[in-house]
């Protein structure tokens, strides 16, 4: 007889595998985390391993879903309170996932070692397409909002929603360059907060929205980063 996969179990064994890596990313980085490191966290053998993974990447992948997980159901209350106008739904959307990741600094600026690595291109494409897809999810119906108030011009919700989100990763980039530059003490604050004025003029021409109306920097989240 065949044996059943009891998905609940398999499910939880998994998560474990996950959540040590997580913290092991946190505490020493990706590249200097093993697969044997994640075992001794988890009290697990190899085969229990390479029986959920078939990699260290794969491995990192998931990390990365969890995250993304995470990031978006902090936001869905957000998105679902019909007591906020979109541009305001649309503010608090980008500073709770900006508060959120400066909660998780260490584990983030894990991942961004891990975005830099040249290693690593494959992890950052499928990144970039997760999120491209499930990000845009989540603005389509802030974005359909602010058609229906009449704060955003925009023809097709999903169509900008994604638009949106390719600007957005492409601002994730440059953002990661200032991080680098400021931390070596080669640019001011004051660049930093120039360039994403010039970001957030593009993000309301995407929307249609008037110029000064979205403000999608949270100032605390910046300083925390840059300052």
């Amino acid at each position: 007889m065949a044996r059943t996969l009891n998905v609940a179990v398999h499910t939880v064994r998994k998560d474990a595998f996950v959540e040590a890596a997580q913290r092991l990313m946190a505490s020493q980085g990706y590249e200097a985390m093993s697969i044997q490191d994640v075992l001794d966290a988890v009290e697990a053998s190899r085969g229990a391993f390479y029986h959920y993974f078939e990699s260290k990447q794969e491995l990192l992948e998931a990390v990365i879903d969890r995250m993304v997980d995470a990031g978006l159901a902090e936001v869905g209350p957000i998105v679902a309170n019909r007591e906020l106008a979109a541009p305001a739904k649309l503010q608090q959307v980008f500073s709770s996932i900006g508060r959120w990741k400066t909660a998780r600094k260490p584990l983030v600026l894990a991942l961004l070692e891990v975005w830099l690595s040249d290693q690593n291109a494959i992890v950052r494409e499928k990144l970039r397409r997760t999120m491209t897809g499930r990000m845009a999810g989540t603005l389509t119906p802030i974005i359909q909002q602010g058609i229906d108030e009449g704060v955003f011009d925009a023809r097709s919700a999903s169509d900008t929603a994604r638009v949106f989100v390719m600007l957005l990763l492409g601002f994730q980039d440059v953002a990661t360059d200032l991080f680098l530059e400021r931390q070596a003490g080669r640019i001011e604050l004051a660049d930093v907060e120039r360039t994403f004025r010039g970001y957030t003029d593009s993000f309301e021409r995407i929307l249609g929205a008037a110029p000064g109306s979205i403000e999608l920097i949270d100032q605390t989240v910046l300083r925390e980063w840059f300052g």
